[in-house]
């Protein structure tokens, strides 16, 4: 069954519109709640991030999990990958997450996590929009009074997932030295993010820790780094760390404030990996710079692509049996620690490289050359339509011929916003601008 509604990273929209609204979120918890609870604790655990709109989705969503005679643990603004973790440790049948992750605070969402912690599989998925598309045409069906879900708290949810992060940090290790600047991006881990790495020994000087409702990622966090960047040189730091607004991804400033992206830090990591005895390969994206492929070549680290959302990263790396994957944005995966993307523990393990190594980030990061990439994000009414144009099916080809075999042109519909992302990848960085740009204006005018 075609899935009409979750995206590459759940079910996400504006507030206040379809399907973001709160007779839609009820009916979602509501056909969730029949599909994940079927067996097993009838318990699902609730996070959120620090948008306004968390509160009224919360309530939506509680309402349609009880209907559902599912109880609910309510753990409050919390990363996704502390859900997910706390899923688990709490033999939850579900973690759902409230959040819109890296978007503005007028969008939300809505992402699930199983038991195991991992994201939902294609099959849960459909059996979710089946139920659901019966209560959007029915309404829902709900249990005896007696029967009714019960909500709960947990008080010490953060400090459950701050311990889990610091024990995957090698306990022969410390922190102590390090000046860290951390951009929670006024988002989730405003909390988490900055104790975790001051309880392992670093100094922290905190940016993006006064959320109040509606200043999630607005020029801070993982997707705007200009912020970061001054900091790290204004505070004469080591380095920078930014997640964003839910923390499942991670962005690094190096010392001199250069951008260290999701690739870079999956070359590091597969490098580490690989001389600790690591034998498999990495999982990375349509989207992955082609730089990367080159250095893991290099050092004979098998790399494959899989389509863009970690989801199919997930995918990929349990077809071929592998522990190493991400995506440029910085949604990075190690298996040997969470089935789920995590900004501070794959944060962690490039710390850990830095100190046991003594080199900075980065002197790291040399072993490893990007090709210039440019990537245009356009506004369109009709994401389906205009890419099947014969006038834009044309420009493409003639980008493909210009780039010839020294660069790649990707030409896709964003899976979390109505956006269509043109990146083109070149070994000359105005070639690559140019030709982005030139088929990005292609499209506005269609």
């Amino acid at each position: 069954m075609p899935q009409k509604f979750f995206g590459t990273d759940g079910i996400r929209g504006k507030v206040g519109e379809f399907p973001m609204t709160p007779d839609f979120v009820m009916k979602l918890g509501w056909a969730a709640g029949v599909v994940l609870a079927a067996d097993g604790t009838k318990e699902v655990l609730v996070g959120k991030d620090t948008r306004a709109s968390g509160y009224m989705l919360e309530s939506a969503l509680e309402a349609g999990l009880s209907a559902a005679g599912v109880n609910i643990a309510l753990a409050g603004p919390i990363p996704t990958p502390a859900v997910a973790y706390l899923a688990s440790t709490f033999r939850s049948d579900a973690g759902v997450v409230i959040s819109a992750s890296h978007n503005p605070y007028y969008d939300n969402g809505i992402k699930f996590f199983g038991r195991s912690g991992a994201k939902l599989g294609a099959e849960q998925q459909n059996a979710i929009e089946e139920k659901l598309q019966y209560a959007l045409q029915h309404g829902i069906e709900c249990v005896d009074s007696e029967k009714l879900g019960k909500a709960r708290r947990i008080e010490d949810a953060s400090g459950r997932y701050i311990e889990f992060c610091k024990g995957t940090f090698n306990s022969e290790l410390s922190l102590e030295g390090l000046k860290i600047v951390v951009d929670s991006a006024n988002g989730a881990a405003y909390k988490v993010a900055p104790s975790v790495f001051e309880e392992l020994g670093a100094t922290v000087i905190n940016i993006g820790n006064k959320p109040n409702g509606v200043n999630i990622n607005y020029e801070c966090g993982a997707t705007s780094l200009a912020a970061l960047s001054a900091s790290v040189i204004e505070c004469k730091a080591d380095l920078g760390i930014a997640v964003d607004g839910d923390a499942d991804r991670i962005m690094f400033v190096d010392g001199n404030g250069e951008v260290v992206d999701g690739d870079e830090i999956l070359f590091l990591m597969a490098r580490e990996a690989k001389q600790q005895g690591y034998k498999g390969g990495v999982v990375g994206t349509l989207m992955s710079n082609l730089g990367l492929e080159l250095a893991l070549r290099e050092l004979d680290i098998p790399f494959v692509r899989s389509k863009v959302g970690d989801r199919y990263v997930v995918e990929k790396l349990n077809e071929n049996g592998w522990k190493i994957g991400g995506e440029t944005s910085g949604h990075i995966l190690n298996f040997n620690y969470t089935f789920t993307g995590d900004a501070i523990i794959a944060a962690l393990q490039i710390l850990s490289i830095i100190v046991k190594s003594g080199y900075s980030l980065n002197q790291l990061k040399q072993g490893m050359n990007k090709l210039p990439q440019c990537m245009v994000n356009v506004r369109h009414s009709n994401l389906d339509s205009v890419l099947s144009l014969d006038s834009i099916k044309h420009e493409v080809s003639t980008v493909q011929e210009k780039l010839g075999n020294t660069g790649r042109l990707v030409l896709r519909k964003s899976g979390t916003e109505p956006l269509i992302r043109v990146m083109v990848e070149s070994e000359c960085a105005n070639t690559a601008t140019d030709l982005s740009n030139h088929l990005a204006d292609c499209i506005k005018a269609s």
